[in-house]
């Protein structure tokens, strides 16, 4: 399907990726194969900016551009910026802008959007563009090298990867024989209200911008709760003197929310405790770089177990596939609620055996 290194250029495409830095990631990966299929050169992603991350990071604040672009240069011809003529055009709103149809066939680009191609084409929409099944081995291999080997982070955030920290390698890690860092990815939304489901179902049937301000709305209320992934790690018998990462943003009600995780394991760490401010100084009120720093401990942690199936958790989880199917741990979380609210409402004598 595809032939290395041989540019039949057919025009430009410009992407505007939408979302958190870890389904950007992936639209990334979906448009770079797009552009090869099409023999079209792709101009770097542009990053959202307007949502409610509000980061106004750009790529190459977050991804080696230099890199992404010569590692790709025998697949895929790439350029930081359009010619200065088409860039003009641009400028004056002389551009096709759509948003292609959610998971679509790669047929579906060939067949429609190229048809709209006039030199430039612009997809302002990229979350889940490109269908997961039913496509060539060839395009998925094609999605996989973009994901792990062509997007490498800026040397600023690698500076900071774990692998640097003093603890790190130590001998309470899995590579000497024993239980090491463990660490967990929490759930955005904590315990899931009836409201939390209702919001799901809307978020599927609206655009982004409609419902903003009602996931605005509900952050506080369904925010990080620890109850049940503490009642999981000692279901496992996660050792209590074991490292926890907690890989987040902002926790509302902290104290509150961490205390039985707290309580049961002494050692929790999250990047604010880790690092000292000077480091963390570049990258305030830079959510998507912020994330970057959590992606990178994910990758290197001896145990990985995320509690909320979200974009962050299966590129993680495929990443660490990738690097040699470390080890990960997908929880059955609706069983699990079932179960601690059994156990709450006093049906349940105990929690770990049923867990476990």
């Amino acid at each position: 399907m595809f032939s290395l290194g041989i540019y039949k250029n057919s025009g430009y495409l410009m992407v505007s990726c939408n979302g958190g830095l870890n389904q950007m990631r992936a639209a990334i990966c979906d448009m770079v194969t797009v552009a090869r299929y099409l023999n079209v050169t792709l101009i770097v992603p542009e990053l959202d900016k307007t949502s409610f991350w509000a980061d106004t990071s750009d790529f190459q604040d977050i991804f080696d551009v230099d890199h992404f672009i010569n590692s790709l240069r025998d697949e895929v011809q790439i350029l930081k910026h359009l010619p200065p003529r088409l860039k003009r055009r641009v400028e004056l709103g002389m551009v096709y802008s759509m948003p292609p149809v959610c998971w679509s066939d790669i047929s579906y680009y060939q067949n429609q959007v190229f048809l709209c191609l006039f030199q430039v084409i612009h997809l302002n929409r990229t979350d889940a563009r490109l269908a997961n099944n039913g496509l060539p081995i060839e395009i998925h291999k094609m999605r996989c090298r973009v994901n792990y080997a062509n997007l490498k982070f800026t040397s600023q955030i690698e500076e900071l990867s774990p692998s640097k920290w003093p603890f790190f390698g130590s001998p309470l890690t899995l590579r000497n024989g024993h239980v090491g860092l463990f660490r967990l990815y929490p759930r955005l939304h904590g315990r899931r209200s009836r409201r939390a489901y209702e919001n799901e179902i809307c978020l599927s049937m609206v655009e982004r911008e409609s419902y903003q301000l009602l996931f605005e709305e509900e952050r506080r209320s369904l925010s990080f709760d620890t109850r049940k992934d503490c009642s999981c790690s000692e279901a496992l018998d996660i050792d209590r003197s074991v490292q926890i990462y907690i890989a987040a943003g902002e926790i509302y009600s902290k104290q509150k929310r961490m205390a039985a995780l707290t309580a049961a394991y002494p050692d929790v760490l999250r990047k604010e405790t880790i690092l000292e401010p000077s480091d963390l100084r570049l990258f305030q009120n830079h959510s998507s770089q912020m994330a970057a720093l959590d992606y990178l401990v994910s990758l290197e942690s001896d145990v990985f177990v995320p509690t909320y199936d979200g974009n962050m958790a299966k590129v993680v989880e495929g990443h660490r596939r990738c690097l040699g199917f470390r080890k990960t741990i997908l929880l059955n979380r609706k069983l699990i609620v079932e179960l601690v609210d059994r156990y709450n409402s006093g049906i349940l004598g105990g929690v770990n055996s049923p867990l476990r």
